[in-house]
């Protein structure tokens, strides 16, 4: 992976970027940065790892994220938050974020509502190029994601890919692709030189 070249292709479309060693530091810098805002989370394992929900409390007006309070309200808190902070399935070294999505909360809140949202990825998630980044999030994180969950998919039974089944338990519902930040929301790219989340 080329940092210099992901730096200036992302910063080129638009975003702001940030990189960090580890997962500790980039968590300090975010709890600096969020200090005061009310903040919503998107499902991501690798928030979780660099224990930031854990870091913003006290520190932060508000911090709404599903998988520590009641979700269906939490998921409403978070949609109308300042900001917004998820991670993402595929990012290209051509500047473009791919995510995909089950019950589209994470994917509708980094295109809409909020004054910004910080993509935080740890080098595992860093692609050549969009389509590369799409395969990622199709045939690695989402299949990974539904036999963390314990789905009855192809892809928890069978070899590490999407099927493009038609399970009513399937977690790939809706997938998009972020080449800048939206009009109205600026966007801040955190890659971390760890492996962090799918």
């Amino acid at each position: 992976m080329d940092i210099e070249k992901l730096k200036k292709s992302l910063e080129g479309r638009g975003f702001t970027f940030r990189y960090f060693e580890t997962g500790a530091e980039a968590a300090d810098y975010l709890t600096e940065q969020l200090a005061g805002k009310t903040v919503g989370i998107g499902g991501s394992k690798t928030v979780e790892a660099i224990g930031l929900y854990e870091k913003l409390q006290g520190k932060a007006a508000d911090v709404a994220w599903h998988w520590k309070t009641e979700p269906n309200e939490a998921r409403a808190r978070a949609a109308k938050a300042q900001i917004y902070v998820s991670s993402a399935n595929g990012i290209a070294e051509t500047g473009e974020i791919i995510n995909i999505d089950g019950a589209g909360n994470r994917v509708a809140s980094t295109l809409y509502g909020h004054e910004k949202v910080y993509i935080v990825a740890g080098m595992n998630k860093v692609c050549p190029n969009a389509e590369a980044a799409f395969h990622r999030a199709r045939n690695v994180a989402a299949p990974l994601n539904a036999r963390r969950f314990g789905k009855d998919t192809p892809c928890v039974k069978g070899e590490l890919r999407c099927y493009d089944c038609r399970s009513p338990e399937r977690i790939c519902r809706g997938v998009s692709m972020l080449m800048e930040p939206m009009m109205g929301m600026a966007a801040e790219v955190v890659i971390i030189n760890e492996e962090l989340g799918y």
